[in-house]
């Protein structure tokens, strides 16, 4: 659950939605395979999150662009909250849950 949440640290540090579920999921993933699934599932969908939100402000800089980059940055904030909040609703149940549009990097 805390590998879910601390991708809200994103708010305050600007980099702690990578940091923290990098640090929870190191530090534990040897101790419970629960907390590896959960863990390796918080980092892919931060980093995901961050490379939508690079394309969105790239396309906010085009004139063209702005049109689309600003709703789609704010969906992408929309999800990436949404998603940690029932991510961690999920990990306090003891399931396991796959975030939308996250591309499996680990």
């Amino acid at each position: 659950m805390v590998a879910h949440l601390s991708g809200f640290a994103y708010y305050f540090t600007g980099i702690g939605h990578l940091i923290g579920p990098l640090v929870v999921w190191l530090l534990k993933k040897d101790g419970s395979p629960f907390v590896d699934v959960n863990g390796k599932e918080a980092l892919n969908f931060q980093i995901s999150m961050t490379i939508y939100g690079v394309v969105s402000l790239l396309l906010i800089i085009t004139v063209v662009g702005a049109l689309i980059g600003i709703p789609l940055l704010i969906a992408i904030h929309i999800l990436q909250v949404a998603g940690m909040i029932i991510a961690s609703i999920k990990a306090a149940d003891g399931l396991a849950w796959r975030y939308p549009l996250t591309i499996r990097f680990l």
